[in-house]
């Protein structure tokens, strides 16, 4: 149920494509999606209890990735995931600002 929970949510989805593309802070993840530090947390939370994303600390980051030694049952999401909304405009433009989002100029740590 709770992956079930965890991928409901376009902004969780969204966070899901960005990983795709790389590890991402909260701050660069929260710069994408132009919601509340707060909101982002939880919803990284809600993906991390679903076991689809892992965090790891490299000095004063956080980072978050998705999860390559996942559950059998979301292990097999995972892939199903990657193939959902390639063409999606928003998918698109997250994709593009994850390119170019610079935790040194936005993360005050």
């Amino acid at each position: 149920v709770k992956i079930f929970k965890a991928l409901s949510d376009s902004n969780r989805l969204r966070i899901l494509k960005m990983l795709e593309v790389r590890s991402l802070c909260v701050c660069e993840i929260t710069e994408v999606l132009q919601l509340a530090t707060s909101t982002v947390s939880k919803h990284l939370s809600l993906l991390r209890d679903a076991d689809l994303i892992l965090d790891r600390k490299e000095g004063k980051w956080v980072y978050f990735v998705l999860n390559p030694r996942a559950e059998k049952y979301v292990s097999e999401l995972l892939p199903l995931i990657k193939k959902w909304l390639p063409n999606d405009p928003v998918v698109l433009q997250d994709r593009d600002k994850v390119a170019r989002v610079d935790k040194e100029t936005i993360c005050k740590v």
